[in-house]
């Protein structure tokens, strides 16, 4: 399976019980009340995806732009 910029906020949205049109690329997500449980499970639903990411990584720039950013350039890594 492979990430997109729009998987990434639509998982979001589901460990969140919200929308995706109801998140914003640049907001903090911790704000919007996504506790370290939630970004845990994140962090296994993309690396089940095959995206190697940790709790940290996350943690430090919670926005669905960061992560999509971080994801990314981990599937191109993958692919070298």
């Amino acid at each position: 399976m492979s990430l997109t910029h729009e998987r990434v906020r639509e998982d979001v949205a589901d460990v969140l019980s919200e929308q995706p049109a109801e998140i914003s690329d640049d907001e903090n997500l911790l704000d919007r009340g996504l506790d370290s449980i939630r970004v845990m499970s994140l962090v296994e639903r993309w690396r089940a995806a095959g995206v190697n990411t940790t709790f940290i990584e996350l943690a430090e720039r919670p926005t669905v732009t960061a992560w999509w950013q971080l994801i990314s350039d981990r599937m191109k890594e993958n692919d070298r």
